[in-house]
């Protein structure tokens, strides 16, 4: 089926003078058993790969997006780091807050509408949500800080007394 509709797509292509590069063509089966698709042009197979970035998100031939997740979550990470010493500073925590959610998490979100959030991947945010937040609070894993009294502290500034 696949193989017709390259087939055909070949056909039209050679009525408008253009052809597929051949080198720069792959394919991938999306699937929860994902084997190869043998698919042919001018007699050579394309090559089968487990994942490929479209559109500024890596697509897996399981369908899963923990990858993307965790590569969204490090370059937020990066850049929580590049301006940690504003995130960090005296600034009122409320405006320091505004600027990790306008900032820090529209990088970490980016393409977040395309995702299938598995339990892993939700913890694996969760994670990042309290790294900011005691990054934010200086809290260091030594001081055995709770995530409670973390999230205590950062949202009173929400529900004022």
């Amino acid at each position: 089926m696949l193989q017709d509709m390259i087939d055909k797509l070949i056909e039209i292509e050679r009525c408008y003078g253009t052809e597929m590069n051949v080198e720069k063509v792959k394919v991938m089966r999306i699937s929860i058993q994902p084997f190869p698709v043998k698919i042919m042009i001018d007699q050579k197979q394309l090559e089968n790969v487990e994942s490929f970035k479209y559109l500024g998100s890596i697509l897996t031939n399981d369908g899963r997006c923990t990858c993307e997740i965790k590569c969204r979550i490090a370059v937020a990470k990066a850049a929580f780091n590049k301006k940690r010493a504003l995130f960090t500073s005296t600034l009122d925590l409320k405006f320091r807050k505004k600027l990790v959610k306008c900032y820090i998490w529209s990088i970490a979100l980016y393409g977040a509408e395309t995702w299938t959030l598995r339990t892993v991947d939700q913890k694996h945010m969760e994670s990042f949500e309290m790294w900011c937040w005691r990054r934010m609070e200086k809290k260091i894993w030594t001081e055995h800080a709770r995530n409670e009294e973390v999230l205590l502290r950062v949202r009173a500034e929400e529900y004022p007394a």
